[in-house]
């Protein structure tokens, strides 16, 4: 099972990890039951790797229950005018909400 990490993604996780001087921070992508469609992502920054976990390109990390959900995703950072934030491309979602934090499977 695989999840695509962005350089834009990798390049704010090291940015983060140089400002809080945490080398081990990673951001941590959970999929949850909830939202407005049914499934919900819960990002977090987290310093610390369970076995139940899969670390992609040593900054994105998730559990063995949310991997299936993500399989083929991709997660990228942008930012803007009006915010930045990470994003994940989800080729599993068949559909989501407006604000882009549930979906549907």
């Amino acid at each position: 099972m695989s999840i695509t990490i962005d350089d834009s993604a990798v390049k704010r996780i090291r940015e983060l990890r140089a400002q809080l001087g945490k080398e081990a921070l990673r951001l941590r992508i959970t999929v949850d039951g909830g939202g407005c469609s049914g499934f919900q992502y819960r990002l977090e920054l987290d310093d610390k790797a369970g076995e139940a976990d899969t670390v992609f390109a040593d900054t994105v990390v998730t559990d063995d229950i949310s991997l299936p959900f993500l399989e083929g995703a991709s997660v990228s950072f942008e930012s803007g005018l009006i915010g930045s934030d990470f994003k994940i491309n989800n080729p599993n979602a068949a559909s989501g909400c407006g604000c882009g934090s549930s979906f549907s499977v």
